[in-house]
């Protein structure tokens, strides 16, 4: 049904467009291009008609033609890179042109679309923006154009594999950032049952790309759900435009200390090639291979250190590496559903002792794979229907290896990502339509990939705890010390364990990846084993938007309007996303009728100039409709003033909304004994995590104090009425849409003759609503009332056993929270083509007084700032660029680790040397070269130097 109405569509406009190009006769205008200073010619320049989507390029020689049915007078727009853009009206038939363009010096012009969704000046976008172009993308030291992005004012990156990196902006940061958005060329790149988009995985290749455009802060106004925090837009080369062949080879090595791993090879290669017929037909093909050795995750720092009272507090010998519950962050199998109780012990002349133990584990570097590749292929093929009309079709697919972290980390073995495009598009219209499909390949989680190679090979916990405690106690009897008996006590539990690096735990490790379910299954010696870390999830997202831009038939104001619908299809697999009308005990099983999840939203945008045009202003108001919420209104309002031509001053207010992601509302998934569930009301029937539970932490508080009664010679049930007050009952309610009011002021100036841009912002944001996972017990299976005396026995039985059902539900904060920031940016051409340019950002967030349910992570450093200088041609063909960076340190907190995060700083460099007659430029540099090794997050990767040569060859074979 949808299909056929986007058919009628496009017959209607192809009628429309006909009927107009029958009014006019064709009209053929030819001329050359050449550069003002040398007047030698320019190939490759944008020659376009005004108002049309019609153009071409000029060939090696500056030559050009056009041809199109246009009635006189008509203008032509001529643009290149690093030249000022020029205009010339054509008033009647066989007009040569000859055309001079000058090097471009004026810092400032660019035009930006992301902002308003329509063309504007950067300097009069409403909202903060930013833009990286060609030519910064070639002169910048990092070694790939979404690399780059990290070096951008306001944009903080996070690195979770040399494959897989995630921009964020003003706070909030997390692996799997679901509040900020990625396009390429209005399409949007997420993976939808992991719900962010996976790096760059299907994105453009380094030769494709014309630009990239970064919206710090809220775009929920007119992109819809989940552009709270920011979008990024890439924006890739018109096969009409930028024609021939491009080949790129970029070689380098990381691990050059060997700390982590020996020194390693890693490698790109990329290919474009293009070609436009009669100026109606044009093709391009893309298609990149990079493989390398990923950064490793190898951090020892304790998160249990022994002052946290469930870490055995009261025994100093036990401290540090003696400590029996430690739990490192790189570390698997450590967690709190392998923490082990081990009371009863006579120890130093006292009975009835208790210990809290943690299981071995595995390491990360033990279980992640470090070599990583992503490949990645698209195409595209363009036809002009008329002058005002152009019809494409687009694929892409891209094949990637890496690390994914949500609330734990999952290897991410051939991941597929595609999506199919089709649009038309003209001078103030757009209609698109496009497919994604994701497939997790063979990806598996690491945390039950750990806790089914300790269960199966080492025993249940229950088993494991009983081989502790008596070779503990034999021990102590012994005469051995607390630290060496703990020792001896684990080296005996560990007993039949697999052994990294043996044939049998890799046979073990191939066994597990394969079952798709992570449950913990019954152990049965000798026979394979029934728990599993295999990650297989499917999903597909259908798209269709359009928007209409009513400027020219408006006299009063310039008027924008769109609409879009999305539908998420997901493929249930019986472990992750389950079939909800299945009863609960059945939800499990493989297979079941598919889910859906949609949304539709519209929106209108006006914009009027005043005070002869001084004074421009916007305002936008959105419409956004999931069923599974009431509707939701995004409003944007905005004003930009200009003072004396060159001072901008600008302010803006807007709400918008996040619905939750697929796996925030409808996931299911039990992991290490936690059941993980969306946050959908429906999904609690029968279960009771909604309103019969306490929370996790208050029952490891509970726990701990009874433990220590216990040890003091109270009764079980005697410290357990007498803590009862500890355990903290939830009341949690079903998820609602995530809101943020954002508030910015800003100023842009372009000074001393053009050669000094100032950029200052200013925010404040107030969230409602904020979305994340608290973890929550349900006594015996919901067969217990939480507040009740037979609740407080049933979790001091899961002190010794597991008469309790964990669930970490994904829910709303009760608070509202603040935070707030501000940005400055600066680019100064001082002489000549040398400039220097840079950003100091500052973020922070206001403390509530009043405990929250969970833990809200702003996970963002006060302040981090980046320093630039450089020269595009220093002497003839040469130029280069040196980046500094610096961030500060910041408490990072996440399901998966906490702890503070360093201060670090980097240098970053390249040298570039062109080789014109060869139509080849070659980049010698790296990023952090003198190798000061950091992390960005608590869990994360350690990252090193990288060093590289690029070799780009640019324009063959073009016409």
């Amino acid at each position: 049904m949808k299909l056929n109405y986007i058919l009628l569509f496009i017959s209607l406009f192809l009628l429309f467009n006909t009927a107009v190009a029958q009014e006019t006769n064709l009209v053929e205008v030819a001329g050359i291009v050449t550069e003002k200073d040398n007047r030698l010619p320019l190939p490759g320049v944008n020659v376009t008609i005004k108002g049309t989507i019609t153009g071409t390029v000029t060939d090696r020689n500056g030559a050009f033609e056009l041809r199109s049915r246009l009635k006189f007078p008509f203008t032509i727009v001529f643009s290149s890179v690093g030249f000022q853009p020029q205009e010339y009206e054509v008033a009647k038939p066989g007009v040569k042109l000859n055309i001079s363009m000058s090097t471009q010096t004026v810092l400032g012009s660019e035009v930006v679309v992301t902002a308003s969704r329509v063309q504007e000046s950067i300097l009069k976008s409403p909202v903060a923006i930013e833009k990286l172009d060609i030519r910064a993308i070639k002169e910048s030291p990092a070694p790939s154009f979404f690399d780059a992005l990290e070096n951008v004012k306001g944009v903080q990156m996070t690195t979770s594999s040399i494959t897989f990196k995630v921009p964020n902006t003003r706070g909030f940061n997390i692996p799997n950032n679901f509040r900020f958005m990625q396009l390429v060329d209005g399409v949007d790149m997420q993976a939808g049952t992991l719900g962010v988009p996976l790096g760059n995985t299907i994105g453009p290749n380094e030769l494709d790309v014309e630009s990239v455009e970064v919206m710090p802060g809220a775009a929920s106004a007119l992109y819809g759900m989940n552009a709270i925090n920011g979008m990024a837009n890439m924006i890739t080369k018109s096969p009409f435009l930028h024609q021939g062949l491009s080949l790129y080879q970029r070689t380098g090595v990381n691990h050059v200390d060997g700390l982590d791993h020996k020194p390693s090879v890693l490698t790109e290669t990329a290919i474009r090639f293009a070609r436009a017929y009669n100026n109606k037909w044009a093709f391009k093909v893309n298609a990149s291979y990079m493989r390398g050795t990923d950064w490793r995750a190898n951090t020892t720092t304790d998160q249990n250190p022994n002052s946290l009272n469930t870490a055995n507090p009261r025994y100093s010998e036990l401290s540090g590496e003696n400590n029996p519950a430690y739990d490192a962050w790189n570390k698997y199998g450590d967690e709190n559903n392998n923490a082990v109780t081990i009371s009863g012990i006579n120890y130093n002349g006292a009975e009835n002792q208790s210990f809290l133990v943690r299981r071995t584990g595995y390491w990360e570097r033990d279980i992640v794979s470090p070599t990583v590749d992503n490949a990645k292929f698209d195409a595209a093929l363009h036809y002009r229907l008329t002058e005002n009309a152009e019809l494409s079709y687009g694929y892409r697919v891209g094949k990637m290896d890496g690390v994914f972290q949500r609330g734990n980390k999952i290897q991410l073995d051939n991941v597929v990502m595609q999506n199919h495009r089709l649009e038309l598009k003209g001078p103030n219209y757009t209609l698109r339509s496009y497919l994604a499909l994701e497939n997790t390949g063979d990806s598996y989680n690491v945390k039950p990939m750990v806790d089914n190679l300790e269960i199966t090979s080492g025993g249940t916990n229950a088993a494991w705890s009983a081989r502790f405690k008596t070779a503990l106690q034999e021990q102590l009897n012994a005469g051995a010390a607390l630290p060496s008996a703990m020792q001896q006590a684990r080296e005996a539990a560990d007993a039949g364990r697999v052994v990294p690096g043996t044939p049998a735990f890799e046979e073990l490790k191939r066994t597990i990846r394969g079952i798709n379910n992570w449950d913990h299954g019954k152990i049965i010696p000798g026979a394979p084993a029934t728990g599993g870390a295999f990650l297989s999830q499917r999903s597909r997202i259908y798209h269709t938007e359009g928007q209409y831009d009513f400027s020219d038939r408006l006299k009063f104001a310039d008027l924008l309007v769109g609409a879009d619908l999305r539908v998420y299809e997901v493929i249930p697999d019986g472990n992750n996303f389950v079939d909800f009308s299945r009863p609960i005990a059945e939800r499990t099983q493989p297979g079941g009728d598919n889910v859906y999840y949609a949304k539709v939203g519209g929106f209108a945008q006006l914009t009027r100039l005043l005070l002869h045009d001084k004074l421009k202003l916007t305002g936008s108001l959105r419409l956004d409709y999931n069923p599974e919420f009431d509707p939701k209104l995004n409003p944007r309002i905005a004003a930009v003033y200009t003072l004396a031509e060159h001072h901008n001053f600008r302010v803006s207010f807007q709400n918008g909304f996040r619905f939750p992601s697929l796996f925030e509302a409808l996931s299911y998934v039990n992991n290490g004994n936690v059941r993980r569930v969306g946050g959908l009301g429906f999904i609690n029937e029968g279960l009771g995590y909604l309103n019969n539970s306490y929370t996790l932490a208050s029952v490891n508080t509970f726990n701990a104090a009874v433990n220590q009664d216990v040890s003091a010679g109270l009764s079980s049930s005697e410290a357990a009425l007498k803590n009862r007050a500890l355990l903290e009952v939830t009341h949690l309610s079903a998820t609602r849409p995530e809101r943020i009011n954002s508030f910015e002021i800003g100023y842009k100036s372009v000074l001393f003759d053009n050669s000094l841009i100032i950029d200052i912002d200013a925010y404040t944001n107030e969230y409602d609503g904020f979305l994340g996972q608290v973890e929550v017990s349900v006594p015996q299976n919901n067969q217990v009332q939480v507040g009740t005396d037979e609740a407080v026995s049933a979790m001091l039985a899961a002190n010794r056993n597991s008469q309790q059902t964990r669930y970490r539900v994904y829910t709303n904060a009760r608070n509202k929270y603040n935070n707030y920031g501000s940005s400055m940016g600066i680019t100064y051409n001082f002489y000549q083509k040398f400039t220097i340019s840079g950003n100091v950002n500052y973020n922070n967030i206001r403390t509530n007084k009043e405990r929250d349910v969970f833990v809200t992570a702003f996970n963002t450093p006060n302040w981090f700032t980046n320093l630039s200088v450089g020269n595009r041609e220093v002497v003839e063909n040469l130029g280069f660029n040196i980046v500094w960076r610096w961030q500060d340190a910041f408490l990072w907190e996440s399901p998966l680790a906490n702890g503070v995060v360093p201060a670090y700083h980097t240098i970053d460099a390249q040298v570039t040397y062109r080789l014109p007659v060869l139509k080849t430029t070659i980049k010698a540099g790296g990023t952090n070269i003198f190798n000061q090794r950091y992390i960005q997050y608590a869990a994360g990767p350690t990252i090193g130097g990288l060093y590289y040569v690029a070799v780009t060859v640019d324009g063959l074979l073009r016409k």
